[in-house]
């Protein structure tokens, strides 16, 4: 066939996407092998049948056609409404537009940060996507580390040292791949970073409906970050929605004018029967978010029940979102490694560390998205496997003989 543009051909950089062991459960699964499936984000409850039957409802209403390509008045009036609730900072519907999905988001605003060739920052760990999406975008994706011994929040003199001739930084709090929520201190210090730099900040809050400890912050609620700020949200971890692919930019007003020529000219707009699911789906309050969000709660206290007490595996800070991270140093595998092992010997699928980048190796990444007592035997079984290992690699250790010399 006729060549395909570099830009499209380095989407992944020449090298994995992230993905290959959720390729390789789905491959067994296909094959009739029963696998535990712990690896993506998607919850074990389905989309609540009130919000298909809206969705229903407007579809045969007449709902079909080419609906407005920003969002249609009522849902942005929604998505400002709930985010102007959460955030306290004055929000319209000329702040919002809508896309198709969270991950369409990310896309529209790294066009719109910066030119081809321009770097863009991410943190380190990150959601896989995301060096793939700025590549996709023309950008040149650069990461900045956020430690595992600093609570995996990345440090303001990191973000300095990277952030010249930057155009954008994208951050994530509730985090995933980590769980961390962003202190007030953290986010503070990205600001100064940005302006500074006079950088945008691109604030992906797709999780702001999972918070277990502290409190969910979005930097466009920090003084002067409103204007310099865009961010990402959607329906599908705070409404059970990931298949109806309904997200949203939040940001000032001139960026989303901008944003609107954009989708123009990729999606058209999202369909309306959709979009008024939407908006039944905002109607139903926080209520409904904090029910949705109720069984990674538990299954957040089960990781930490079933932790506690031994010293192998440790979790990073559970304070948000659906995930565990676990790491696994002491039983000396890399994440990949103890991956593999986990899928070959115990049918236990999770994501190696090494998917979200280079600052979680030796970790590895648990979605807490199946039935409580399912959860807590795949746990427990790991945690098991895990020990042995330990006990295999002490073991190795002291029977290795004294160098001569």
């Amino acid at each position: 066939m006729a060549t395909a543009s570099n830009r499209i051909r380095r989407i992944t950089g020449d090298g994995s996407d992230g993905w290959d062991l959720f390729y390789r459960a789905k491959d067994l699964i296909r094959q009739g092998v029963p696998v535990t499936e712990l690896t993506i984000g998607e919850h074990d409850i389905k989309t609540d049948t009130s919000i298909l039957d809206a969705m229903h409802a407007a579809a045969k209403a007449g709902h079909t056609g080419y609906a407005s390509i920003p969002g249609i008045p009522e849902l942005r009036a929604a998505v400002a409404k709930r985010a102007e609730r959460l955030t306290g900072v004055s929000t319209g519907p000329e702040n919002v537009i809508v896309t198709p999905g969270g991950q369409a988001a990310l896309f529209a605003v790294h066009q719109f940060v910066g030119d081809p060739g321009d770097r863009a920052l991410h943190i380190d760990p990150y959601y896989p996507t995301y060096p793939g999406t700025i590549r996709a975008a023309g950008l040149q994706p650069s990461s900045v580390t956020a430690r595992a011994e600093a609570g995996f929040e990345p440090l303001e003199d990191d973000l300095e040292a990277a952030a010249a001739g930057a155009r954008s930084v994208l951050v994530n709090s509730p985090n995933n791949p980590t769980g961390v929520v962003y202190s007030e201190a953290t986010l503070a210090g990205i600001g100064r970073v940005a302006e500074r730099h006079d950088l945008w900040i691109v604030s992906d809050e797709v999780y702001d409906s999972q918070i277990w400890s502290g409190q969910h912050l979005s930097p466009r609620a920090l003084p002067g970050l409103a204007e310099r700020t865009l961010v990402i949200g959607s329906l599908s971890k705070s409404h059970a929605m990931t298949g109806s692919r309904l997200g949203w930019v939040i940001g000032p007003a001139p960026a989303i004018d901008l944003l609107w020529d954009l989708s123009t000219v990729s999606n058209y707009g999202i369909p309306g029967f959709i979009q008024d699911a939407g908006v039944f789906a905002l109607a139903q309050g926080p209520d409904y978010e904090t029910r949705i969000a109720e069984p990674f709660r538990r299954r957040r206290e089960i990781t930490q029940r079933v932790l506690a007490g031994q010293k192998t595996v440790r979790a990073a800070p559970q304070n948000g979102a659906m995930y565990a991270m676990l790491d696994i140093r002491a039983t000396g595998l890399s994440g990949e490694a103890f991956a593999t092992r986990l899928l070959d010997g115990e049918r236990i699928a999770v994501l190696p560390g090494e998917s979200f980048g280079s600052a979680s190796r030796g970790h590895v990444r648990l979605a807490m998205t199946i039935e409580d007592s399912a959860y807590e035997d795949a746990l427990r079984r790991l945690m098991d496997l895990a020990a042995r290992l330990r006990r295999e690699a002490d073991l190795a250790d002291r029977h290795v003989p004294a160098q001569v010399g």
